[in-house]
């Protein structure tokens, strides 16, 4: 290998390195931030540890059964907020790779890939004693990831496959 060659595969492995960093790490970054919320440590006993005295500072008064809606609506906020932004960095790190691929190819591998890591969440969080597993939030989760996708399709330049004849 003389020093051009040596040049170039420096260079090659420097983008490919570049590539991962920007689209691909963001990603999986996010997913285990989703795979450690699915343990105890984000369960309902742990959030409602820092959110009852907060609510109890806002409002010295407000009732057990509005403190457990707002606690109820905030999780599943959570859920959705969650897999928009796994759609977000899926969409990213597809667009990034696949560049010749249409967006219609890419929201469709986004929606499977989203609800196969939702599903596999709950089925996860079934196995940690202070979790519960839910097709409601599977369906939350899908629901953030299809506003997630809603969002990119709405910002993304246009693309057409190409066509090889």
């Amino acid at each position: 290998m003389n020093g051009n060659d040596s040049h170039t595969l420096t260079a090659s492995l420097n983008t490919k390195i570049r590539s991962f960093l920007k689209y691909w790490l963001p990603l999986l970054t996010w997913l285990g931030v989703i795979f450690i919320g699915s343990t105890g440590v984000l369960s309902a006993e742990q959030t409602s540890r820092f959110l009852v005295p907060f609510l109890r500072w806002l409002d010295p008064q407000i009732s057990i059964a509005t403190i457990l809606s707002i606690h109820f609506a905030l999780r599943k906020l959570g859920h959705l907020i969650e897999y928009g932004i796994l759609a977000v960095l899926l969409w990213r790190a597809l667009r990034g790779r696949l560049t010749s691929t249409g967006n219609l190819v890419i929201a469709s591998l986004v929606f499977m890939v989203s609800a196969i890591f939702a599903a596999s969440d709950e089925l996860h969080q079934s196995f940690v004693p202070s979790r519960t597993a839910s097709m409601r939030d599977v369906a939350i989760d899908i629901g953030g990831a299809m506003i997630g996708l809603a969002i990119c399709w709405a910002f993304a330049p246009r693309r057409k496959p190409q066509t090889i004849y």
